[in-house]
């Protein structure tokens, strides 16, 4: 939509009749004026202005309008015929919406003609869409059919591709959206509001290639189809707080003239600031937007409280291998590839396929290795199958080419798709909420004693690029907190296993952090000491009025007038006894207390 839009005056001129009309109507006439043709409604006093010719643009010769600019105000044209007349030149205008064209106060009524307005409604009849999706500049959301199954994509094809596989097959219905049944399932409750159209604001997280923007461009090209709501995506890392709230204008003017939704899509949501999330809370709050936030973060620490509580937090679980093997089948029929020892699903499709084409095929356990390796991600999994495949394909052409012979079958096999992929993909973030995850079950690992998983949870973080001096000093801290006087050799292993690492570094010291992990997951355990030193931090904070002074016979006395005072005195040097001494060290209000033993009242 055109940014100017926030100024209206009292009255606004009608494009078709030249009548002027309060902003609260214009919309409803505008509707009647169009489908009468500039009738009886509309030109009751006058007829529309003849259309004048562009200056800056050929006219169109497929526009009946355009062609015969008197046929309209001399016999009533048809509505086609008038509709033709705002048909938008979309080579010209980019990104911006037809409707606010209109609409706009700083344009004349020949030249809002001029750049038109998409309000075709029997083309829309018969192509079952209302409303068009408008997306502000440098942020998009893919519409219409993404992949043809029926007729697959040439091998060679895979070469040119302009997008990466995984944005080419991404889907467009909540049919071909696998492994978030718990979240959108039949009979959930998000799915009955998508259906129906009734979305809430909603904050989706979950980590990389979980489908969180997938489901963003579902409901998109939903609400295109139905014509509910405008749909806008744009992306924190590249969007400005400006951009912002030129959408939360255009979707004010939206609902008052149009009386349409607006859904603003934000990817990467934690990117922005806690001031700059802000700006969404007056608009959810009062339904100007619905706000839909993507993050891989945890929206608790990186989301406002406010705004969180203003939309519902959907939690997107990692794509298990059973949902990948169904997307990985699904490029496949898309792509046109057949599994190596299954029958063809079209019988045809040898005889529809060019026969200088070479044939793809693929092994089944090289679909099983990258269902595993790709660790849940989906957009991991498609372009790791792309890359195998393009692989394949351009060095079978260049042996064709050398060969000069007839093509042959392409086979991409399980070494083809390690190659590509690597190694697993480790869903480590050492900022992030996983980093803590990974630490915190590791200390609970040692703590029950299990060393089994205790070195799983280490392995997980030192493969996923955790710093080891940071293990090493949460290690020195679990020496004194669990395992503690039961063996204070623990403390010392720690420590040297500390200085260990920061001499030889990492990937030598990965089997010195084993080390203590395992000799700390079978050592004994005690908290004594621990939960000890809890207790007087919990009577420090507890106690009402002032601390108690330190006895008299306990305080340093290094000068005369600290004598004279009493310092010192009554003190018994426990070396000069040889028995054991009576003698008290704790304030007197404190002397019954062992904390040991002791349990901290409430405040």
């Amino acid at each position: 939509m055109a940014s100017d839009t926030t100024a209206f005056s009292d009255l606004v001129q009608c494009p078709v009749c030249s009548k002027d009309f309060k902003s609260s109507t214009i919309n409803g006439h505008l509707d009647r004026c169009l489908l009468d043709g500039g009738g009886p409604q509309a030109a009751t006093d006058s007829e529309p202005p003849p259309k004048k010719p562009r200056p800056s643009a050929e006219p169109d010769p497929s526009s009946p309008a355009v062609n015969k600019p008197s046929a309209s105000s001399s016999t009533g044209a048809s509505p086609s015929a008038v509709f033709s007349m705002f048909h938008t030149n979309r080579s010209n205008v980019s990104g911006k919406s037809e409707r606010n064209v209109m609409f706009s106060n700083k344009r004349s009524p020949g030249h809002a003609m001029n750049k038109g307005i998409k309000r075709n409604l029997q083309r829309e009849a018969e192509l079952g869409m209302t409303a068009e999706t408008v997306t502000p500049v440098q942020a998009s959301v893919p519409s219409g059919p993404l992949i043809k199954p029926e007729n697959g994509v040439s091998p060679r094809t895979l070469l040119t591709i302009d997008k990466p596989l995984a944005e080419k097959l991404r889907p467009n219905t909540l049919e071909e959206y696998f492994g978030q049944n718990k979240v959108v399932g039949e009979h959930t409750l998000l799915r009955s509001l998508l259906d129906s159209q009734e979305i809430p604001s909603l904050i989706l997280w979950g980590p990389p290639g979980c489908g969180k923007t997938t489901l963003a461009h579902i409901i998109a090209s939903t609400s295109k189809k139905k014509g509910t709501a405008r749909f806008v995506t744009l992306s924190a890392t590249s969007a400005s707080i400006n951009e912002v709230r030129e959408v939360i204008k255009q979707a004010q003017n939206e609902l008052r003239l149009c009386k349409r939704r607006t859904i603003l899509f934000i990817d990467e949501i934690h990117r922005f600031n806690k001031s700059q999330q802000d700006t969404f809370l007056p608009h959810v709050e009062c339904g100007t937007i619905t706000l839909i936030g993507a993050t891989t973060e945890n929206p608790s620490f990186q989301v406002n409280a406010a705004l969180l509580s203003r939309c519902r937090v959907l939690v997107l679980e990692k794509l298990s291998v059973e949902a990948m093997s169904l997307i990985l089948h699904r490029a496949l029929a898309s792509l046109g590839i057949k599994v190596l020892g299954q029958d063809s699903t079209n019988p045809k499709e040898q005889d529809q396929s060019d026969e200088h084409e070479p044939k793809v095929y693929i092994e089944q356990k090289a679909l099983d290795t990258i269902a595993h390796l790709c660790d849940g991600d989906a957009r991991a999994g498609l372009n790791g199958l792309q890359l195998a495949v393009q692989a394949r394909v351009g060095l079978a052409q260049s042996s064709l080419s050398a060969q000069d012979g007839s093509p042959q079958d392409i086979l991409v096999q399980e070494e083809h798709v390690k190659e590509g992929l690597q190694r697993s993909y480790i869903l480590y973030d050492k900022a992030g909420e996983e980093h803590y995850n990974c630490i915190s079950a590791l200390h609970k690992s040692m703590r029950g004693s299990h060393e089994n998983a205790s070195l799983y949870w280490l392995g997980r973080m030192l493969e996923g690029g955790e710093d080891p001096l940071y293990v090493a000093r949460r290690l020195v801290r679990f020496a004194s907190e669990d395992v503690g006087l039961a063996d204070p050799s623990a403390l010392p292993q720690a420590v040297s296993a500390f200085q260990a690492c920061h001499f030889i570094g990492m990937p030598e010291c990965e089997v010195i952090l084993a080390q203590c992990v395992v000799y700390l997951a079978r050592a004994p355990k005690s908290v004594d000491v621990y939960q000890a030193y809890a207790n007087v931090k919990a009577c420090l904070r507890n106690h009402k009025g002032p601390l108690p002074p330190v006895p008299l016979h306990l305080r340093n006395a290094p000068t005369k007038l600290m004598k004279q005072l009493g310092y010192a005195k009554g003190y018994k040097y426990n070396p000069a006894f040889s028995s054991p001494v009576e003698q008290e060290y704790l304030p007197e209000e404190l002397r019954e207390i062992d904390f040991f033993t002791w349990t901290p009242s409430d405040p």
